[in-house]
């Protein structure tokens, strides 16, 4: 998927924001259905993208029995041939999808910066594309645009004035419902949303922060990890060095020893990831004592929030653990330790030395990645990143259509209606338990395509030669905008993703679901592919995002978005029992001999697999009305729609990043996502699987989640 910075912000289906005249309101699924939609009159298509029926079959490894290695069996060849570009450090469905989309965008970025005629948004996406893209104007600059920042660091009397500094540097670009994105390098990271308790009221979210290493584990565990932690350590100094200040070694050494003794403090990526350990409520009168050692006054006022009564502390030994080492480590390691992290986020916009050096470590040494993306694709992604609403717009004008609006909403509440329905088949489950599940389900809304309103930019000064002091001046704003929510009542219309990114969104707080347009593509969506295909990609996508709302997180809360038990206590341990059991099935793989998936860690996104495949697999029979499905090149339908499945899974990444994301990623990889397969019973009879087989699973043995 396209990322708009070195980390990644969004609670995500993959590793977990127009012309609305034109195209219409949002759709919006308001209560489940109980038939099945009808399909549309289907307008004339060409082709599927992949093959006859919409699936690459010549990716496929017939050598391989689907019930020894079914990733391998439906994409070995793929996997064989494929070759990770040089400037990822993975390739899968989305990152290829996402290439796709990024060369669309380039047009419209380029249109838009070309056509001097054009005033407002158009301009202002033009211009701060044209900033980027200008590297003999960011070169002869030099550092003159940040030096004003490290001055005001330079110049720092004391802890007091520290704290404010602190609290200038906050900013709303967390999530801590995501796994990938627990950390941030600023020393807090603040998220602004719906209160847990309170459904209209919005509420803002302290979360741990402080690193720049991606997770605590980077900085505490041994093996590959010292070696890692050496290298950060040569990036501070060399930062330091090509900004010419001086004793840049010792600066590093300390920034280093620094950051270590704050990931001591965080809680680990499985204690953020629950949601009991965080609904925490400090009066901001409270942080002194509940937190001493940061002058929390000052630091709340560099913030602008020193109006804001209360707030909700996620993981409040960290922010007790933190708060005690801003007291206890000198002011000078603070000084230096904010002179890195200036540089080191502006680092992509200042003169080409620096961004040379940024991506040396976090892209190549971080990740294996061994060539720096193209200047118009980190042009692209970083126009996405401070603006890209107004890039969506255009990008919905050009590449959405209201036949794919009506047809993905169709899909939608076929599989509503098909978890309506398996709600109602648990065997397990309290009537009581049932009907708050289906109070639930009714309340569902789902996004899709685009924002039914669009943020409005027009205060945000954009200039067409100074790239970073627009990505500067896009971040506070950003900011500005997040915390004005406060004290107004919540808005449930705001997306939390882009028109133009390949991904998918489920907002637990909210209830609510978000389908981005560019995701409704080949192959997870084609008009002209098979229904099977289709209900197997997409279909199973829709499902998964439909689950959060009812996975190990989501179902701690009601309809409302309230953080609220409505199972009886017999049900509870029954689905926490099949959770468990699925965790134990992820532990048990082994993308490297010495590191395994954590089952913990993934198991939201894991139920939402396996109940999400099972949701679209009953859709898709569903559809069929009663009718055989026909076999197509060979293949049955349930054939086809779990080779769709398969095929939405493919991926590949090099090692540093696998082993990175098995610390940082609530996700497991994708050729293990495919292998959910095994929890069910129709995929068995569907490829006729035996006992002895390395996928088979003994039918007491299939995880049923939902």
């Amino acid at each position: 998927m396209p990322l708009p910075s070195k980390r990644v912000v969004a609670t995500m289906l993959a590793t977990t924001t127009l012309l609305t005249s034109l195209l219409g309101a949002c759709g919006k699924t308001d209560a489940p259905v109980t038939a099945i939609v009808p399909p549309t009159a289907p307008a004339p298509v060409a082709k599927p993208m992949f093959g006859s029926f919409g699936f690459d079959s010549s990716g496929m490894d017939r050598n391989i029995a689907p019930g020894d290695d079914f990733f391998a069996f439906a994409n070995g060849n793929w996997a064989k041939t494929t070759e990770i570009p040089a400037d990822r450090s993975g390739i899968n469905t989305f990152s290829i999808l996402g290439e796709r989309t990024l060369a669309d965008t380039r047009a419209i970025l380029e249109n838009a910066a070309a056509n001097k005629a054009t005033s407002g948004d158009a301009r202002r996406i033009g211009d701060y594309y044209t900033a980027f893209m200008d590297e003999a104007g960011i070169e002869a600059k030099g550092l003159a645009p940040i030096q004003p920042e490290l001055d005001a660091i330079a110049a720092l009397k004391d802890k007091s004035e520290l704290a404010r500094n602190l609290g200038g540097t906050l900013r709303t670009d967390v999530d801590i419902l995501n796994a990938t994105n627990y950390h941030t390098s600023r020393l807090f990271g603040l998220w602004v949303t719906q209160h847990m308790d309170r459904p209209a009221d919005v509420a803002p979210y302290l979360v741990q922060g402080g690193l720049g290493l991606p997770d605590r584990d980077f900085y505490l565990d041994g093996g590959r990890m010292v070696d890692l932690r050496k290298a950060y350590q040569a990036h501070i100094a060399k930062l330091f060095a090509l900004a010419g200040i001086a004793d840049a070694d010792a600066r590093a050494a300390r920034i280093l020893a620094l950051e270590t003794a704050i990931a001591r403090v965080h809680a680990s990526a499985e204690d953020t990831s629950d949601v009991k350990k965080g609904a925490n409520y400090w009066p901001q009168a409270s942080f002194t004592s509940k937190a001493p050692g940061l002058e929390w006054s000052e630091f709340f006022a560099g913030a602008g929030l020193s109006a804001q009564p209360e707030f909700i502390v996620w993981q409040p030994a960290a922010v007790r653990g933190i708060a005690k080492l801003v007291a206890a480590q000198p002011l000078q390691t603070w000084k230096d330790y904010l002179a890195f992290h200036a540089l080191d986020r502006a680092a992509t916009f200042l003169p080409k030395a620096f961004a040379d050096e940024s991506f040396a470590f976090y892209g190549t040494t971080l990740n294996g990645t061994p060539q720096q993306q193209d200047r118009w694709k980190r042009a692209v992604n970083n126009t996405n990143s401070a603006l890209g609403e107004l890039v969506g717009k255009l990008y919905v004008e050009s590449h959405f259509t209201p036949a794919t609006k009506a047809r993905a909403n169709e899909m939608v509440a076929n599989l509503v209606a098909a978890f309506g329905k398996r709600i109602d088949a648990i065997d397990w489950m309290a009537p009581e338990t049932k009907a708050a599940a289906r109070a639930k389900l009714a309340t569902l809304k789902v996004g899709m395509g685009y924002p039914d309103k669009w943020r409005d930019f027009s205060a945000l000064e954009i200039r067409p030669d100074d790239a970073y002091g627009n990505a500067e001046r896009a971040g506070l704003f950003a900011y500005q905008q997040q915390i004005a929510k406060l004290g107004k009542p919540m808005d449930h219309d705001e997306w939390y993703m882009l028109p133009q990114d390949v991904n998918a969104l489920n907002i637990p707080l909210e209830n609510r679901l978000i389908f981005p347009a560019a995701i409704l593509q080949a192959p997870f969506f084609d008009a002209a592919a098979d229904d099977a295909v289709n209900y197997g990609a997409i279909g199973a996508v829709i499902g998964h995002e439909i689950t959060h709302s009812f996975d190990s997180s989501g179902a701690l809360f009601d309809g409302n978005g309230r953080l609220a038990n409505w199972w009886t206590p017999d049900d509870l341990k029954k689905f926490e029992a099949a959770g468990a059991a699925l965790a134990a099935q992820y532990d048990a793989y082994h993308p490297f001999p010495d590191a395994a998936i954590n089952g913990k860690l993934t198991l939201a996104e894991n139920i939402a697999d396996v109940a999400g495949l099972a949701t679209a697999h009953d859709a898709y029979q569903m559809s069929l009305n009663g009718q055989a499905a026909p076999v197509l090149d060979g293949f049955s339908g349930d054939q086809r729609f779990y080779l769709g499945w398969a095929q939405a899974w493919r991926g590949k990444a090099r090692e540093q990043a696998l082993r990175n994301s098995l610390h940082t990623n609530g996700h497991a990889p994708p050729q293990f996502r495919s292998e959910t397969v095994r929890n069910q019973d129709a995929w068995y009879n569907a490829f006729e699987v035996k006992p002895g087989q390395q996928r088979y699973l003994a039918p007491e043995q299939r995880v049923k989640v939902w």
